[in-house]
């Protein structure tokens, strides 16, 4: 194996971090979809702890790898479309990624908070677990990261 081929595979396994990731959070957001039970809410946010993990990992090491391969490789160059593409994806699904992230650390510092205090059922948490701002920003997001993926597997203009 060459060292171009094991950065190719370092560049797969960040991606297959990040789309863990994002399936991950996804599974997280679906299982307590409207809860109302403080408890539940936060034992479950805590999966997002791994999330966040492989995020970092999957969202660095594409990125980084992914623009070594382009700039060692000569059968592509940094500035070719779908190249370029995908770095803009990249940044914009980090940054909205983020903001999903951010609405859901914020309502799980309220379960948790309702849950230390002992309340057993709580209307705002149920609508914070719901259609919000963050899980706007998270479909977004996911859209983003599976456009990405469609942009490096039939690579247009290549």
């Amino acid at each position: 194996m060459s060292f171009d081929d094991w950065i190719l595979a370092f560049h797969l396994i960040s991606a297959v971090a990040l789309i863990a990731a994002v399936t991950m959070f996804s599974v997280t957001i679906a299982a307590v979809w409207r809860s109302d039970d403080p408890a539940a809410v936060t034992s479950f946010m805590r999966v997002g702890l791994v999330g966040n993990i492989l995020v970092t990992i999957g969202s660095l090491g594409t990125i980084i790898f992914g623009v070594w391969l382009a700039i060692s490789l000569d059968a592509y160059q940094l500035w070719d479309g779908w190249v370029i593409a995908a770095i803009i994806l990249w940044f914009v699904a980090i940054g909205v990624g983020k903001q999903a992230g951010d609405g859901y650390r914020a309502t799980s510092e309220m379960a948790a908070q309702l849950d230390s205090s002992g309340s057993p059922r709580s209307p705002e948490l149920a609508a914070a677990m719901g259609v919000t701002r963050a899980f706007w920003m998270h479909c977004i997001s996911t859209l983003l990261i599976f456009l990405i993926l469609v942009d490096m597997i039939w690579k247009p203009g290549a």
